[in-house]
């Protein structure tokens, strides 16, 4: 089958052809209808040779749909032909959090060497998925693949990360998302679906603030050195009661911490590099900082409910698996606008 790989440190990914995979006692093989591109992927291939935490060759692809090519034995309640959505942070399934659902925190993952398809052992930019364990397979249930394929990242993880502060986004409250492309525009029309606060979005790009007003932000704010000045006069001063930065370099994580509310949050969601300092003076009172990864299960199912209710959508480009170089080009220099999809059988 043909997969894109990520072979060689420093290179941009190739289209090769791998052996197919067979599933094994309690797996499952999907045909891959569509797999999601994210920036999450662009970090990886940026991180230098020493102390590169993956083993290459690495199919990329943390985000996928298929339909049931093939049960391994054992395995019951799906049958060939079920459309169905990954949910990629696997864990042991055995932990307290896993118990919980919570595999995206699972205590044993890193004990036990385990890892996400995409992010460690062979993803969705491929022909055919195997899958570890049936309860990693979420139902479509009528959604298209296309429009699905993001919200198992690109809506999870801004869904987990709202989540947290839905207490605080009562009427009256703003919420400010910071980057609104694959992930943060779709945190906007769940602020919008989930909160009657009003959402102030700020990007570097026109075109991204464009899609940010498109999606419901009441306000769209170009994101510089006065961006954090612009936020506080919409809140007359008192600043936001929830910030959520999908970005996370030094001067959005700056920016997040300088238009927080007093007992607000400020949740990092982009992998960046940047840090918030956090002590007595530092920020307003009671100010609380965190950094969240992806989300629950039950939570993806959740977000996929959303989308079939109209809720949420993913704004999306597609690309062959052919193409799927020139998408991650493309990503790597801003000029897709959402998220960028790739389909490996047209």
């Amino acid at each position: 089958m043909k997969a894109l790989q990520y072979r060689t440190i420093g290179a941009p990914p190739e289209v090769v052809t791998v052996p197919d995979p067979e599933p094994g006692p309690g797996q499952v093989l999907l045909k891959v209808t569509a797999a999601g591109v994210c920036h999450s992927d662009i970090a990886v291939m940026s991180w230098p040779a020493e102390g590169f935490p993956y083993e290459l060759p690495l199919t990329l692809g943390h985000e996928g749909v298929g339909t049931v090519a093939a049960l391994g034995a054992g395995v019951t309640g799906l049958a060939e032909g079920d459309a169905v959505a990954v949910y990629g942070p696997w864990g042991c399934g055995t932990c307290a959090k896993c118990a919980e659902g919570k595999e995206n925190y699972c205590l044993r993952a890193d004990e036990l060497g385990i890892r996400p398809p995409g992010l460690g052992r062979p993803g969705s930019m491929a022909e055919y998925l195997l899958i570890d364990d049936p309860r990693h397979l979420v139902p479509l249930d009528g959604l298209d693949p296309v429009a699905a394929v993001p919200l198992t990242d690109a809506g999870l993880t801004p869904y987990h990360a709202i989540k947290r502060s839905l207490p605080k986004l009562v009427p009256g409250s703003t919420a400010v998302v910071i980057g609104t492309g694959g992930l943060g525009h779709v945190a906007i029309q769940l602020l919008r679906a989930l909160t009657s606060a009003r959402v102030v979005a700020l990007d570097v790009s026109e075109e991204k603030l464009r899609l940010a007003r498109a999606v419901g932000a009441h306000e769209a704010v170009l994101s510089d050195a006065k961006a954090a000045d612009a936020v506080r006069e919409i809140t007359g001063g008192l600043g936001a009661e929830a910030v959520f930065d999908f970005v996370g370099v030094a001067p959005t994580v700056q920016t997040a911490g300088a238009v927080a509310a007093v007992e607000g949050d400020v949740t990092l969601v982009g992998i960046g590099g940047g840090s918030l300092p956090v002590g007595f003076g530092m920020l307003p009172f009671e100010v609380s900082v965190n950094a969240p990864y992806w989300g629950s299960r039950s939570e993806l199912t959740e977000v996929l409910n959303l989308a079939r209710s109209g809720a949420v959508s993913v704004h999306t480009e597609t690309y062959s698996l052919d193409d799927a170089p020139l998408a991650y080009e493309r990503l790597h220099e801003g000029r897709v606008n959402g998220r960028a999809v790739i389909l490996p059988h047209g």
